[in-house]
C-alpha cells in the first residue's frame, strides 16, 4: 500500500477515495460494455468478459495517465483521477440534462431531420458541457485547472470575445 501511496503522491488517507472510486467506475464501465455487447448470454460470460475488458481500459487510462501528467499542471499525480472523473460525470450528465431541454423545445427526431436533430442535440449537450463542466470541476475541488481548460477549449470555438 505505501509503494502506491507513494506513486499516486497521496499524503491523506482520504486521498484513496479518488483511486477506489476510479476503479469503481472503470469496473462498471467494462461491465456496461460488456453486458451490452453480450445481450442474451450468461452472467459468468459477461464478467469474464468484462474482467478482460477492465484489464484492458485500466492499462489505457494508465498509458493516457502518463501522457498527460507532463502536459497538465496538477500539484500530484491522484489529482489526474480526480480531473478524470469529473470529465466521465460532465459528459454523462450533459446528455442526461440535454434530453429534457430538447424534449422541452419540442424538438424530436419524428418533426425534424435526423440529421439536425443530431445537430441541435449536440450543441445544446455542448452548451450545458461547458457550465457543468466548470460547476462540477468546482465540486471536485479542481475549479482553477478546469477553469483554464474552458477558457482555453472556448479560445479554440472562436468565443474569446466572451472571456474579456
Amino acid at each position: 500500500m505505501e509503494k502506491f501511496k507513494k506513486h499516486w503522491e497521496i499524503q491523506h488517507n482520504w486521498q484513496l477515495l479518488f483511486p477506489f472510486f476510479g476503479l469503481i467506475g472503470l469496473g462498471y464501465s467494462a461491465f456496461k460494455i460488456s453486458n451490452s455487447i453480450l445481450k442474451d448470454n450468461h452472467l459468468i460470460l459477461i464478467i469474464a468478459v468484462a474482467s478482460i475488458l477492465f484489464f484492458l481500459l485500466l492499462k489505457l487510462t494508465l498509458f493516457i495517465f502518463k501522457k498527460l501528467e507532463k502536459k497538465w499542471i496538477l500539484d500530484y499525480k491522484w489529482e489526474m483521477i480526480r480531473v478524470f472523473m469529473v470529465f466521465a460525470i460532465t459528459g454523462s450528465s450533459s446528455l442526461i440534462v440535454g434530453r429534457p431541454i430538447i424534449k422541452l423545445l419540442g424538438i424530436t427526431k419524428e418533426n425534424l431531420n435526423p440529421i439536425l436533430y443530431l445537430v441541435l442535440f449536440i450543441i445544446i449537450g455542448l452548451i450545458f458541457y461547458q457550465i457543468l463542466l466548470v460547476t462540477f470541476g468546482w465540486l471536485f475541488g479542481q475549479f482553477k485547472f478546469f477553469w483554464e481548460f474552458e477558457k482555453k477549449m472556448l479560445r479554440r470555438f472562436g468565443l474569446k470575445r466572451f472571456l474579456d
